[in-house]
């Protein structure tokens, strides 16, 4: 079991770039179908949306050719993915990240053809095309015998998406910046707004809600990004979090904050153990047999009696007692005493939290 305790110590100042982003600023993905060729036999073979697409590919070159005559071994369907940063001009390029489709083998030595990278609307933003980076290795004997280091089949292409398009972006239009807390809470949302009136004056920032601030900003488009500059390093005290408990009971990780409280409670908590052993007693048995010249013994067939064991292993309930004013150090101390597992801790908290004596949130996870 892994304990991890959030000590209850006063709030560090830390800046608005650190707690909240730029609404409208933000990254978008892209994604792309496209076709991996050159690989050395490890493609599709004969998968059909690779030979149709191989079929494709090529008449737009002007040659009329038949699906049947077309090979995927050397070549495979691919799905390409990016994410396009905001601000990212026409003619800049990004990294892109290409995964095998099909039931291609490995992706290792293949090149990456024309792929236009779609966005959510469905418009063409980036253009894909280069030779891939695969880190994975796969080999197969002639036996059948395989050995794959690492995942073959996914690889990338550094810088190697075009950008053809930009996406709007309402950063340079509008009288407002708002800002957009990472984590909505109220208290940070109120100390974000009057930290930066602080800096700018009254009235400069207002919050909207647990999560948003608008800040009144200049008309002016070069003046809005030094401002947003200024904006960024002004310090806040965020507010405390609130108080909860964190339960991974898969690993047995267990994150306690530091403003988690326990109201006056008694706890017992043991465990009943039954133990039940089927068994068979055999009896021998024997019958006599009369012969000419003798009488004998000769063995029979045994016979078989149940017998059951039931055993109930009950160990000494262990209970521990919380006073009033009980903080986090006391219910570690506890935890600690009674040298519980996970499952028994995640029990434990549980009938905490039902009685009403856990002063927290408890996320089983």
């Amino acid at each position: 079991m892994v304990l991890v305790i959030v000590p209850a110590t006063g709030a560090l100042a830390d800046r608005i770039k650190d707690l909240a982003s730029v609404a409208g600023v933000r990254s978008n993905q892209l994604i792309g179908y496209g076709l991996v060729v050159g690989l050395a036999g490890t493609g599709d073979e004969d998968l059909g949306i690779t030979l149709q697409s191989l079929q494709s590919m090529v008449s737009r070159f002007g040659m009329v050719t038949e699906r049947i005559d077309m090979d995927g071994t050397n070549a495979a369907a691919v799905m390409v993915t990016a994410d396009l940063p905001p601000f990212l001009k026409p003619g800049q390029t990004l990294d892109v990240t290409v995964s095998a489709l099909g039931p291609a083998e490995s992706l290792r030595g293949g090149t990456l053809l024309l792929t236009p990278m779609l966005g959510a609307d469905g418009e063409t933003y980036a253009i894909a095309q280069g030779n891939l980076v695969v880190g994975g290795l796969g080999v197969t004997a002639d036996d059948g015998s395989s050995l794959t280091v690492n995942v073959p089949t996914v690889g990338r292409v550094p810088q190697g998406a075009t950008v053809e398009k930009m996406v709007d972006n309402p950063f340079i239009s509008g009288d407002y910046l708002v800002l957009n807390l990472h984590r909505a809470d109220f208290t940070t949302a109120t100390n974000v707004a009057e930290a930066i009136n602080v800096v700018f004056g009254d009235n400069a920032a207002v919050p909207i809600d647990a999560a948003s601030i608008r800040v009144l900003a200049p008309s002016d488009p070069a003046q809005k990004v030094s401002f947003a500059s200024l904006i960024e390093q002004v310090e806040v005290q965020p507010a405390e979090p609130a108080a909860q408990v964190i339960v991974n009971s898969r690993t047995g990780t267990v994150v306690i904050g530091g403003n988690v409280h326990v109201t006056p409670a008694v706890i017992t908590h043991g465990s009943l153990t039954v133990r039940i052993r089927e068994d068979m007693n055999v009896t021998a048995q024997s019958e006599t047999i009369i012969t000419e010249d003798a009488l004998v013994n000769a063995p029979g067939e045994p016979i078989l009696t149940p017998d059951s064991e039931i055993t109930v292993d009950e160990p000494e309930a262990r209970a521990f007692l919380f006073d009033p004013g009980t903080d986090l150090s006391d219910v570690v101390d506890a935890i600690n005493a009674i040298g519980a597992t996970p499952s028994d801790l995640v029990a434990i908290l549980e009938a905490l939290k039902v009685a009403g004596a856990l002063r927290a949130q408890l996320i089983i996870i």
